[in-house]
């Protein structure tokens, strides 16, 4: 082997070794900033598998149901909607409408995931919750502000993503194992996890009143709907109102900048 060679072979390895390093350090730092989340995370969990086992699902339907779907808020919806025997297609639409909301979510991570090979991209898009979302573009967005070319990490979007995938799926186990003996979970106070997490998540995504429109306009429908409105009709009509009011308003600012 020539000298040139040999000097190119151990550069290329330096290389590979830094670009190991840095993928390995981002993952750790993905899994560091989701840990605040998970704590709240981990009330919720118990309470759905807790909920679902009081619904007659077992310990192995459980994570079976949290770990195929890895979707929070269309759980408990199909959890609540829970019979037996089940009603396959309300619980299979109100699904559809409560993860609706990952069409925008998807939309907006998008650009980031269009450069890589399918076989990373779906991954990463089934993986993507509310949280690890939120934790992804705040990163970005910051990143982008500090000068960084590359703004979005996937080892970090990868860290934040695999932290709450296990967590989900072990707590919602083990709440389903304590189901019988917690009773109502509701009575513990665990339910207030639910809307405390995405209250930080939206303190962390706040960019003004101008972009938040289409979860004020969401928020304000769901909650009219839920007063007057028997069943959880609520859920439906929040999610429809969001994404019609950020559509329609993404359309408005699209035409004014043309």
């Amino acid at each position: 082997m020539s000298e040139d060679a040999g000097m190119e072979a151990g550069t290329l390895a330096a290389e590979l070794e830094t670009a190991a390093v840095s993928t390995k350090s981002e993952f750790r730092r993905g899994l560091s900033d989701t840990l605040p989340v998970l704590l709240g995370v981990i009330p919720m969990a118990l309470v759905l598998g807790a909920q679902a086992a009081q619904k007659g699902l077992t310990v192995a339907e459980v994570p079976l149901m949290t770990g195929c779907n890895f979707a929070g808020g269309s759980e408990f919806a199909a959890v609540k909607l829970w019979t037996s025997p089940p009603h396959l297609l309300l619980i299979t639409a109100m699904t559809f409408l409560v993860n609706s909301r990952h069409l925008l979510m998807g939309a907006a991570l998008a650009p980031f995931l269009k450069n890589l090979p399918k076989r990373k991209a779906f991954p990463a898009l089934f993986f993507m919750t509310d949280e690890s979302w939120a934790l992804a573009l705040a990163d970005a967005r910051k990143r982008a502000a500090d000068g960084i070319s590359q703004c979005f990490s996937l080892p970090y979007y990868a860290g934040t993503c695999v932290g709450m995938y296990l967590m989900w799926i072990c707590f919602t186990t083990l709440g389903s194992l304590l189901g019988p003996i917690m009773g109502n979970a509701e009575t513990y106070g665990f339910d207030m996890a639910f809307p405390a997490v995405f209250l930080v998540l939206l303190k962390g995504m706040w960019t003004g009143f101008y972009k938040a429109r289409p979860w004020i306009v969401s928020l304000v429908v769901a909650g009219l709907t839920s007063l007057l409105v028997p069943g959880a009709w609520y859920v439906p009509a929040g999610a429809v109102s969001g994404i019609v009011a950020a559509s329609l308003w993404a359309r408005e600012d699209y035409d004014a900048a043309r």
